[in-house]
């Protein structure tokens, strides 16, 4: 590990992050705005247009795009690859390989690069969650039921694109299946989630938004296949830093699996990085950042920023809605709600200071209490952000609300 020990801010971190992410410093025709320094991945760069396969960039960039609904996944893309014409580049590269929507992070559809989703699977379906007797309990499949499932499933898919219906049909006319029916019909993906994590099913373009699935190798031009952990292990973790960091193993582990990964496997990905990432200090608190990017942590010098940011927005997901440095634990609840759901966000200095809702052309903003400390957009700051939504979304918004948090 590099011998580096920066004292860093949380501004520093927030205000190289959003450039890392592609959120400042890109215009919406995806040109480089004037504090966007283009420099490629890993290497001392920080923002940047993502070029001109953005959609395909930010998502390798983010090392994954949540897409478990597919509108906040193409809002998130849009924000930083281009604006509407990023959504018919992520379809075209959904149909041609280039990238997988598969359940990855925490059991969640994602859009990744066939590169990170192999290592990102390999990870995740090393935790061997399907062989839990409590998993068993809640799903009514065997470990024995599964491996037969990845067998079955992996020579059903290999050369086919069979819709959830067509699927299930196949499956439970195997008697070994029968009994798993109504689980391989649900929406939920229940029983679908450890072939996935296996490497024999990934999600396939389907017409009329019904769900359809085929194996990754019939979908990716020279699918490599799952690796093994030790060598994804330490890959994705640097994908990790280089997007949401600087960070510890902890919170890598928490965005991939929700801690299910053992305190020394993680311990072997940090030295086998070696030299690449280094020890840091965010506000007194030590985090791993990649060496590469050390000096240009400590170079920033933050400046006023508001975005405005969708649901589900890998902002707040890489790093968590835990992350006190992101999101103060009082408004924590409203940023994550029931059923998983995350809000639309309001950033103001990289930390999330509120919420917004869009109906039809009027944008209603609800800003948090501030903190001692903590500043209120300015109107031409937040006229900006506003601008850059309705362009990336291609929606028009004509009259925008402020509403106090708490008000109905």
């Amino acid at each position: 590990m590099g011998a580096s020990a920066a004292e860093l801010t949380v501004r520093q971190v927030l205000d190289w992050r959003l450039r890392r992410q592609f959120l400042t410093g890109v215009g919406s025709d995806g040109a480089v705005g004037s504090d966007g320094v283009a420099g490629p991945d890993g290497a001392a760069g920080s923002g940047g247009a993502p070029g001109p396969d953005g959609a395909v960039a930010a998502v390798e960039r983010l090392a994954g795009v949540q897409a478990q609904v597919p509108a906040a996944a193409e809002l998130a893309l849009a924000l930083r690859a281009g604006g509407p014409a990023a959504v018919e580049r992520t379809r075209r590269a959904l149909a041609d390989g280039r990238l997988l929507r598969t359940w990855a992070q925490r059991g969640t559809l994602h859009l990744l690069t066939p590169a990170a989703a192999a290592d990102a699977l390999a990870l995740i379906g090393s935790a061997r969650t399907w062989e839990k007797p409590a998993w068993t309990r809640e799903f009514g499949a065997t470990p024995e039921q599964v491996a037969q499932l990845v067998e079955t499933v992996g020579e059903l898919l290999r050369e086919a694109v069979l819709t959830r219906e067509e699927l299930t049909a196949a499956l439970v006319a195997d008697t070994r299946f029968a009994a798993l029916e109504g689980q391989l019909k649900s929406g939920w993906g229940a029983l679908l989630k450890p072939l996935a994590w296996q490497g024999v099913l990934c999600h396939a373009p389907a017409g009329g938004g019904r769900a359809a699935f085929t194996h990754p190798g019939a979908l990716v031009p020279h699918w490599p296949g799952l690796p093994p952990v030790e060598e994804a292990g330490p890959r994705l973790l640097a994908a990790y830093l280089g997007a949401y960091g600087p960070a510890t193993p902890e919170r890598f582990d928490a965005w991939l699996s929700r801690n299910s990964l053992r305190k020394a496997v993680l311990k072997g990905f940090v030295a086998a990085l070696g030299d690449r990432v280094a020890e840091v200090r965010v506000a007194g608190e030590p985090a791993l950042a990649l060496t590469a990017h050390v000096e240009e942590l400590a170079a920033v010098e933050p400046s006023p920023s508001v975005h405005l940011v969708g649901a589900f927005d890998q902002y707040v997901l890489g790093p968590g809605t835990k992350a006190a440095e992101l999101l103060p634990a009082a408004h924590r609840a409203k940023v994550s709600r029931a059923g998983g759901w995350i809000a639309p966000l309001l950033l103001v200095d990289g930390r999330i200071a509120g919420t917004w809702e869009q109906e039809g052309a009027v944008l209603t903003v609800t800003p948090f209490e501030r903190a001692p400390g903590e500043r209120a957009p300015e109107e031409r700051e937040l006229t900006a952000a506003v601008e850059r939504l309705a362009a990336a979304a291609g929606a028009p918004v004509t009259e925008v609300r402020m509403r106090v948090a708490g008000e109905g």
